[in-house]
């Protein structure tokens, strides 16, 4: 089973940008849809982004407009370029497949100070 390995998180301003970065060991274009998620305390982990090998993507409804999820399939890297953040953006950070459950990786920490 691929592992997923996250990274990119970090401390930033609101209104300031980061860019997620999830690297597979295995093949992602056989893993297919792949989606990014994120967990804060106290809340359930939820959907943030999800994409499809084609390339075709849908967010969640709060980030829309302000993230981008994309994928280099030769690399094994699946991207969610984060802009305009906002304190309710804090979180862990986690990308798996979309359409199941692979083992979750150690996620990446976002945290959005006001």
């Amino acid at each position: 089973q691929a592992q997923l390995v996250e990274s990119g998180g970090g401390l930033v301003q609101a209104g300031g940008s980061l860019r997620l970065s999830c690297t597979a060991s295995g093949n992602i274009f056989s893993i297919g849809d792949m989606a990014w998620y994120r967990q804060s305390p106290g809340n359930q982990r939820e959907l943030v982004a999800r994409i499809t090998n084609g390339g075709f993507a849908n967010y969640a409804n709060s980030v829309k407009g302000r993230f981008t999820i994309s994928r280099d399939n030769t690399r094994n890297t699946v991207y969610l370029q984060m802009n305009s953040l906002k304190p309710e953006d804090t979180a862990v950070y986690y990308c798996n497949a979309a359409d199941y459950v692979l083992k979750w990786g150690q996620g990446t920490q976002v945290t959005v100070s006001s």
